[in-house]
């Protein structure tokens, strides 16, 4: 396999810039012992929150439960995550300062947390409990700067501000208006905004699966699935870029974080995929499209399924079940587009050197493979969406503990680097929620996400389609300045209700809008995962965003084939499910093979051949029964094309 040695010291510092992880080179001395031991005990304060073991007989009411979280985790962020790239190997004075100013007022609001809600200090409070809210509102600010940007600082800033002048906002922008101290005291000590709904998911549902991947990290598992998926694919043509493409789905799934996928993996398929042959901007652009696709893959697709959960009131495992059928169908895609780029261009497997065996590969990690099956099955069978990652993490620990020998094995150093990775992944989501957190309590106080909505209905009037389409768009461009959470959180508001209001599914309608906003990752002229992927392969960052998206076509079709029949999202009867998602697949398979020129059987084709096997695609993916049988008419005309071409040309 390659290693990140084949990177020069110029790339590896960009790609550190382009990664969470490149503020951990703060963490030392001090701050790795504060880390440790403050973020431990963050750790079991929301354990004890979850399997309500009231320890020391304080039960704790929710919203000191949530100001407890921020008082943990987010001075953890001030420490962790630098202000500017001068302070990434130290930790400055005014740093210090704003971690304690932060400990301080987010634990007086904690302790304050009953008084709060009885006396309604959301709209008239004292002046201490007011200081206090002011400093966590300008407090998150910061901290969503440093954890999700300056792009996403300036849009929470702006939706922060909105309420002081909503009322002499224009149109449909108009709302309610709020004084500055109102505003502060809204934000910081009301239920909707700060300790709204982005935080409650945080703190009820995110942190257990957040540990989960954690434990999974440190354990050994990315390197796991890295050889598993080695010894599954890399003897077939092409084997290098299926091994990126299902190492980067497994990994993906498990972090959530395209970028951090990019890093990790692609420093080890990218190099491997040159070497077989693949061209540079090829091998860039399936490690982007393929890192993109794990934040949608289950079973844990990030921080954005636990919301959409929250959003939609739903138990986790409901959006999680309608998740697997778009994103087994992207990565199918990928493969077989991969797959048919190797046998037009003549590209084998990997060294038989670099292939692991596949039975000593299972023998040495099932248990990565058993807790991530006993994980499926307490969150959909069991429906313990709360306790189901801990207790999935605790059988990971122990079989790693039981199973594995030697320095690999589960020992005091695992558990430290456990604690830290999670406190470290933790306070990072902690710093970007309570910063989104703000848009949302913005639109609630205002009441302009509402008035949102239905001026997007009154656009589009009946048509649907167009509706989608300005979805679509709204999403995409939402997706370059935000985080996919934030992304999401306001379209959820504003979008969600209009396409929900206009008869679509509520699952299919959420899931279109985080299709869309994830879309960005891979398309010009943002893609971030391009970028990423672009200096790990040394190649024009543009081409291989070009690249991208002819990879991931599909997810941009997907999302309106899927709202427009959710039987693709397994909502509906079984008959029409299971034709939906078989033509699905077969539509698949004919847009990979139009794409790369490459039909099975047939051998490589022309256009005359692909523009049929496009159509027949399109045709299968429409929901009537006529357009499928259409579609199969096509696939015997492309077939009989193909092969008349083929005894010509061999004549």
């Amino acid at each position: 396999m390659g290693s990140s040695a084949e990177l020069g010291n110029d790339d590896d510092s960009k790609l550190e810039a382009l990664v969470d992880e490149a503020t951990s080179d703060r963490l030392s001395g001090v701050v790795y012992w504060i880390a440790l031991l403050y973020g431990g005990f963050g750790i079991l304060v929301a354990m004890n929150q979850t399997f309500s073991w009231n320890a020391f007989g304080y039960v704790l009411v929710d919203n000191a439960y949530y100001y407890l979280l921020i008082a943990i985790f987010l001075p953890l962020a001030f420490l962790l995550f630098p202000a500017r790239n001068a302070d990434r190997f130290h930790v400055p004075i005014y740093d210090w300062i704003l971690a304690v100013i932060t400990l301080v007022a987010a634990l007086y609001l904690s302790y304050h947390g009953g008084e709060m809600v009885e006396q309604g200090w959301d709209i008239i409070a004292p002046v201490e409990p007011t200081i206090a809210a002011a400093a966590i509102c300008f407090l998150a600010l910061e901290g969503v700067r440093r954890a999700g940007g300056g792009a996403l600082c300036i849009i929470a800033t702006m939706f922060f501000l909105f309420p002081l002048w909503a009322d002499v906002a224009p149109g449909f922008l108009w709302g309610f208006s709020k004084e500055p101290l109102e505003l502060v005291r809204a934000h910081a000590m009301g239920f909707e905004s700060i300790i709204g709904v982005p935080m409650r998911v945080a703190g009820n549902l995110l942190i257990g699966f957040l540990i989960f991947g954690s434990a999974l990290v440190v354990t050994g598992g990315g390197d796991f699935f890295m050889n598993f998926a080695s010894a599954l694919m890399g003897r077939s043509r092409g084997g290098p870029a299926k091994v990126a493409i299902l190492s980067s789905g497994f990994f993906g799934s498990l972090s959530g974080s395209v970028i951090s996928n990019v890093v990790t993996t692609g420093k080890l398929t990218i190099p491997t995929m040159k070497r077989v042959g693949y061209p540079p901007v090829y091998a860039g652009a399936v490690e982007a499209c393929a890192s993109t696709g794990g934040a949608l893959m289950p079973p844990v697709m990030g921080a954005v399924a636990f919301l959409m959960a929250e959003f939609l009131n739903v138990p986790y495992s409901t959006v999680m079940i309608a998740a697997v059928v778009p994103a087994v169908i992207f990565y199918l895609a990928l493969l077989l587009q991969v797959d048919a780029y190797a046998a037009v261009n003549g590209l084998k497997g990997m060294d038989e050197d670099d292939i692991p065996d596949l039975w000593e590969t299972f023998k040495g990690g099932w248990y990565y493979i058993f807790s991530l099956i006993a994980l499926v099955y307490m969150l959909v069978w069991l429906r313990l969406d709360l306790y189901a990652p801990y207790y999935a993490a605790g059988i990971l620990i122990f079989c790693s503990f039981a199973f594995r020998k030697g320095e690999a094995r589960f020992n005091l150093n695992t558990l430290k680097e456990l604690i830290v990775d999670s406190t470290k992944i933790i306070a990072n989501i902690i710093a970007i929620l309570a910063g989104v957190g703000m848009i949302v309590g913005s639109l609630a106080f205002t009441g302009v996400g509402g008035a949102f909505s239905r001026e997007l209905l009154q656009i589009a009037g009946e048509n649907l389609y167009l509706l989608l389409a300005m979805g679509a768009v709204t999403s995409f461009l939402l997706g370059m300045g935000m985080t996919v959470s934030a992304c999401y959180i306001f379209l959820a508001i504003v979008l969600g209700p209009a396409l929900i209001d206009a008869g679509l599914d509520p699952i299919a309608s959420h899931l279109f809008i985080l299709y869309w906003g994830m879309l960005s990752y891979i398309t010009p002229p943002v893609a971030l995962a391009a970028v990423a992927a672009s200096i790990i392969a040394k190649a024009d960052t543009m081409a291989i965003g070009m690249r991208s998206m002819r990879l991931g076509l599909i997810n941009f079709i997907l999302p309106f084939i899927f709202v427009l029949n959710p039987a693709l999202i397994l909502r509906g009867e079984w008959d029409e499910i299971i034709i939906m998602v078989g033509t699905a697949l077969v539509a698949v398979w004919l847009m990979a093979s139009a794409f790369e020129g490459y039909l099975n059987k047939a051998g490589t084709v022309g256009w005359a051949v692909r523009a049929p096997l496009l159509a027949a695609a399109a045709c299968l993916l429409y929901p009537e029964i006529y357009s499928k049988a259409v579609g199969v008419g096509l696939i015997v005309l492309c077939y009989a094309i193909a092969l008349v071409q083929r005894k010509q040309a061999t004549a």
